[in-house]
């Protein structure tokens, strides 16, 4: 009966898993049908006028149309290019800048007023200023998303790197843990919810700086396609580049939650307990 007893706990927990799965997933299906319909019925009924606000329908038809011509792929391509590379390149130098200023308080007393300047400057400013320094092409937008997007990466693994546990950190050295074994056991595990947090945040401000980006002498991207439907009024093509940014959006995050799940499982534990 004992051996019964140790064989139906796992099952009860598995049985609690599926079912907190599908609860998500029901709830996910159930936030979009109500927020589709209630877009469908808003742009219907109490605002009759397409100029302003059109419904999802007519922008799955826009989209349906820009797709057959090709025009969509290649503006979902040019945005993607720009989000992937300016964005990784941010999380090398984020983490690896975030490293060095952790371990050496001196460079982090110099550099820590120039991070907090370039953070709170209005990238949409520099906008034009990157434009004629690196001209209009592929290199400025992946400079103005990494802008955009290494200083949450950056402030999140100092701050990450900065508060472990004192007590930890003399365990290890007990147990006559080199530096690199400390960072690597100890001080980057503890840091590593920091830098997920940061990565999360970034891919926001990410996806604003391929917008932003597309403002300025842009020749294709989502923020073009925008642009140019706001120009010529065609409220249903801005909707399509909108929700496309929002999806990326979305999805991004998803996998970033996946990947914190995956390298820092006892965050996910600590708190379902």
């Amino acid at each position: 009966m004992s051996k019964d007893r140790y064989l139906v706990a796992p099952q009860r927990e598995i049985g609690r898993l599926r079912l907190g799965i599908w609860l998500s997933t029901a709830r996910w299906f159930v936030s979009f049908a109500v927020a589709i319909a209630l877009w469908e019925l808003c742009a219907r009924v109490f605002i009759d006028n397409t100029l302003f606000f059109t419904p999802l329908s007519s922008v799955v038809i826009r989209a349906g149309e820009l797709w057959s011509t090709g025009e969509l792929q290649r503006h979902m391509y040019v945005s993607f290019i720009e989000f992937i590379c300016g964005y990784g390149l941010s999380i090398i130098v984020g983490i690896a800048l975030g490293i060095v200023l952790a371990e050496f308080s001196l460079i982090r007393g110099l550099v820590d007023p120039w991070i907090s300047m370039l953070y709170a400057t209005p990238i949409v400013a520099l906008g034009p200023l990157f434009i004629l320094w690196l001209g209009i092409g592929l290199t400025s937008k992946i400079a103005i998303v990494f802008l955009v997007a290494v200083f949450p990466i950056l402030i999140n693994t100092v701050s990450g790197l900065t508060t472990t546990d004192r007590a930890l950190i003399e365990v290890a050295r007990s147990f006559a843990a080199n530096q690199k074994q400390i960072y690597t056991k100890v001080r980057m595990p503890a840091a590593l919810p920091f830098i997920i947090a940061g990565l999360r945040l970034s891919v926001a401000r990410a996806l604003v700086g391929v917008v932003v980006a597309e403002l300025f002498g842009a020749r294709a991207g989502l923020g073009f396609l925008i642009l140019n439907a706001a120009q010529s009024f065609d409220t249903a093509g801005v909707f399509v580049g909108v929700i496309i940014l929002a999806v990326a959006g979305v999805v991004s995050v998803e996998l970033l939650k996946w990947l914190e799940s995956r390298l820092a499982p006892w965050r996910e534990s600590g708190e379902q307990e």
